[in-house]
């Protein structure tokens, strides 16, 4: 992507990808949402992820096999071929369905805010409660990620509005997308991270599509017959354009964006910039969408990047030995 190290092109590629990405997430939410405007037009939500993730899954297998953008794609044994499907492919396909339901059922802002929260249940997983100052700082991290949580669900629950269970869904994006990394983690031993996305990608959609075939057919009865994939409003061009940029513009381009990244610097360092795509993808909801950005939505924000960089920041090389001593 770039021939030099420059921290310059690092961060504008990395926040082009944010870009891409809350763009996405805002095509999706187009796509799936179904209000008054577009009840009859709106894509099965399952659908929708399988397939997107099968097209994004074989441009960057073609992307690896016929250029050098994100390095050689390396050959499968079988143990890799099963641990993909089982692990990688799986845990994916898991996310993939409850991210867009909850797409479906809430504000796009609000899943991409839970999914904020992801690294930190990602560090939390890699080591239980321990009476020293690293264990401090990650726990306070976790408290103060899920204080944001609170405050993001609880009008929700308080009101009694019907959009709660899309709030919990939300959450649970935060936590699949968690095991999901860190599946990749453990596959990505000898292949790189383009590879492990790529051979991911098409196997959790090809999972997906026995679900999504059942919700479709589901769909077709309740909207009174007439098999929903048929029906001409479905192929709508706006929709189609809408799908066809999430697996390209915010699948390979924003991924290869993000590959440059982590090539050049250490990925917590990296995992940073996820912070800003809530506030992405509020944007592109609010001013492309008319979605309204929630009065809880801001302190939420505050309280779940706080957490995320409590959790990853390096406190001793950013303030010296000398307020850090070593343990």
């Amino acid at each position: 992507m770039f021939a030099k190290k420059s921290n310059g092109a690092i961060i504008i590629s990395l926040i082009l990808a944010v870009v891409l990405w809350g763009a996405s997430n805002a095509g999706t939410k187009f796509l799936v949402m179904g209000n008054a405007l577009t009840a009859r037009l709106a894509w099965p939500p399952i659908w929708t992820g399988s397939t997107r993730l099968i097209c994004a899954g074989l441009i960057l297998l073609a992307v690896l096999k016929w250029t050098t953008w994100l390095g050689e794609l390396k050959p499968l044994s079988a143990v890799e071929q099963r641990a993909m499907w089982l692990r990688g492919a799986g845990s994916l396909a898991l996310y993939m369905v409850i991210f867009n339901e909850a797409m479906h059922l809430t504000a796009a802002s609000h899943v991409a805010l839970y999914l904020g929260t992801a690294p930190v249940w990602a560090l939390l997983w890699e080591e239980r409660p321990a009476w020293n100052r690293r264990s401090a700082q990650r726990y306070g991290a976790a408290a103060l990620a899920l204080t944001g949580v609170v405050v993001l669900f609880a009008p929700a629950l308080k009101s009694g509005s019907s959009n709660w269970f899309g709030e919990v869904l939300g959450m649970g994006c935060s936590v699949t997308w968690a095991i999901y990394g860190r599946q990749c983690r453990a596959l990505g031993m000898r292949l790189s991270g383009a590879e492990v996305s790529a051979h991911t990608l098409w196997r959790g959609g090809l999972l997906m599509l026995p679900v999504a075939a059942v919700e479709a057919v589901k769909l077709s009865l309740d909207g009174g017959g007439g098999f929903i994939l048929a029906r001409s409003g479905f192929w709508r061009w706006d929709l189609v354009l809408a799908q066809v940029y999430c697996f390209i513009g915010g699948g390979v381009f924003a991924y290869a964006l993000w590959n440059n990244g982590l090539r050049h610097w250490p990925t917590s360092r990296v995992f940073l910039f996820n912070n800003l795509i809530p506030l992405s993808t509020m944007t592109w909801s609010h001013f492309c969408l008319g979605e309204r950005v929630t009065p809880t939505f801001w302190l939420a924000m505050v309280l779940i990047v706080l957490g995320v960089v409590l959790g990853q920041a390096n406190w001793q090389k950013v303030l010296g030995t000398r307020w850090v001593p070593a343990e």
